[in-house]
């Protein structure tokens, strides 16, 4: 069924399009060919697009690298801090499905924000993805050299930045090979390395409460308390906001299994309803494996306190040792933990490039950014140019910011949390604008197409804003400072909008180049109709 859209309604201005009525189905992109683009389609199941989304938060990873630094800001309150990060991640996931089921367009937000906003705001809504994916890539390879090294028991390689940086390539290279090759393959990888990292994070927290409140608990242990789970506990609102922010890091990634939606069986249902589960499994997992660990460790700042600023960056490699044993099968178990650390990461690099690609591969299509992006390989069904590309930026981007400084590629790492929060963001707010008209139909379409996207569009507003010129800003903040005309400013913040502003200037120079897409996008400007909505229930109703 078809509906006639009328010109779009609400502000005007250089960002909309004019108006003569174009022509929508339900669920489709005009003109866009959704779902005909030739990727594989019904190539992914339930199972494997909540894999997919598990996989790119990578768990293991998220926790070694984050929980030191949230208990370092918040002290006993990180287990509820891991909690209360999860809400404007739900609220988003929300966003996501909801949208997902009018346009199951891989480009995600980059084709949402462009439907309810116009094309720039679109544009941008694609190099927020971009931009965060590139940059994490850097931290994702380093990590998966360093472990790498340390599972072989090569300490001195570890700590060494040449060769873990030629891990570090040799681990794009070969995730973006199994990327390129097919999505099937990729699914199937991610299906056994997720049940593998899942496995042993519960099998580490069970450990340790056993441990904690068994006959011979270790002299860090202590007991689980109520007042872990109670914000109000946190010293200031500044030190609640800013371990929220990091916390908000550990859930990055769920949108992966939105991003591959026209690869998946049942494209309008399936990836929003993967984006929700992924975020309520990872609620689970965090808020088990923060509690258990700083039960069995505590927050002290010697040892394997969770405190110790020599753990800020990997906690879960000294806690793996003490918890399970340092000889016979316990030594087994450590190591393994190591290797979910490795694995973890390694898997979240393949699942990085596979929403990018699809960012890409989207744009080039509409004519976006330069066509030769848009092109599928003609046996795989997979973007050739999309994929090998962002693998190649990736390895430019990481190495020159391993020859620049160490120092410049953490703060680099600390910065992607302003992309996050820009693109979901964006996302939220498109959702609320796009179903504008239908809010009213019914409380469900108020809550989930309306509310609910737009509390979390504010909630990471305001920790963008708050980021960005307060936190990061700040020139003691992070490892380099940079010296502004106004005065000093935190390297962090500077990497942070400076990334988003190259993309405003990309986007002039694509608008002046090729121009297509700003001047006549085949994604019209609209809202979504009762008539629409009301189609595509129908549609989505296998009863009906």
């Amino acid at each position: 069924m078809s509906a006639s859209v009328p010109p779009p309604e609400g502000p005007s201005g250089p960002d909309h399009a004019p108006g003569a009525a174009v022509v929508i189905a339900p669920g489709e992109v005009s003109g866009s060919g959704s779902g005909e683009k030739g990727l594989k389609g019904n190539a992914l199941g339930l199972f494997s697009s909540v894999a997919i989304g598990l996989a790119s938060t990578a768990p293991a990873y998220s926790l070694a690298a984050t929980l030191g630094l949230i208990v370092a800001g918040v002290g006993l309150q990180a287990p509820i801090i891991t909690i209360l990060a999860f809400i404007p991640m739900l609220l988003i996931a929300y966003a996501y499905k909801e949208m997902n089921s009018v346009d199951p367009d891989c480009g995600t937000t980059f084709t949402w924000a462009a439907r309810a906003f116009g094309p720039r705001t679109g544009w941008m809504g694609g190099w927020g993805i971009i931009v965060a994916d590139i940059i994490v890539m850097a931290n994702l390879a380093q990590i998966a050299g360093s472990y790498g090294f340390q599972l072989v028991g090569h300490a001195n390689l570890a700590s060494s930045t040449l060769w873990t940086t030629v891990a570090g390539v040799v681990w794009i290279v070969l995730m973006t090979f199994i990327c390129y090759i097919g999505i099937e393959i990729s699914a199937a990888l991610q299906r056994v390395l997720l049940c593998l990292e899942v496995a042993m994070l519960v099998l580490l927290s069970v450990t340790a409460l056993v441990k904690v409140y068994g006959s011979h608990p270790p002299g860090t242990a202590i007991h689980i308390s109520g007042s872990w789970f109670n914000p109000f506990q946190v010293p200031t609102a500044s030190a609640l906001t800013a371990g929220i922010l990091s916390a908000v890091f550990i859930y990055w990634g769920w949108d992966t299994a939105v991003s591959v939606n026209e690869e998946t069986a049942d494209k309008t249902r399936t990836p929003g309803r993967a984006a929700v589960l992924s975020t309520v499994i990872l609620l689970l997992i965090y808020a088990l494996v923060s509690t258990a660990s700083q039960a069995f460790a505590g927050v002290g700042d010697k040892g394997i306190g969770l405190g110790n600023p020599d753990n800020s960056g990997d906690v879960l490699s000294g806690l793996g040792g003490a918890v399970f044993g340092t000889t016979g099968f316990g030594w087994f178990l450590s190591k393994l933990l190591i290797f979910m650390v490795l694995t973890s990461a390694a898997a979240s690099t393949q699942t990085t490039i596979l929403p990018t690609a699809r960012t890409s591969f989207s744009m080039a299509l509409h004519k976006a950014i330069p066509e030769r992006f848009g092109r599928v390989h003609p046996r795989f069904a997979t973007p050739t140019w999309s994929t090998v590309g962002m693998g190649v930026i990736s390895i430019a981007f990481y190495v020159l910011l391993t020859r620049i400084s160490t120092n410049v590629l953490t703060d680099s790492i600390s910065s992607v949390g302003l992309g996050i929060a820009f693109y979901y963001g964006l996302t939220g707010f498109a959702c609320f604008w796009y179903f504008r008209k239908v809010l009213r139909r019914s409380a469900r379409d108020l809550w989930f197409k309306g509310i609910l996207p737009l509390l979390g569009g504010l909630m990471l507003l305001y920790f963008f804003c708050y980021a960005a010129f307060d936190v990061y800003a700040a020139p003691d903040y992070g490892s380099t400072t940079v010296t502004m005309p106004w005065g000093k400013v935190g390297g962090v913040s500077v990497i942070g909008i400076g990334s988003l502003l190259i993309g405003f200037v990309l986007m002039l120079i694509q608008w002046a180049v090729q121009g297509s897409w700003f001047r006549h996008p085949d994604v019209p400007v609209s809202a979504a109709t009762e008539a629409e909505v009301a189609a595509l229930d129908v549609r989505s109703d296998p009863e009906a």
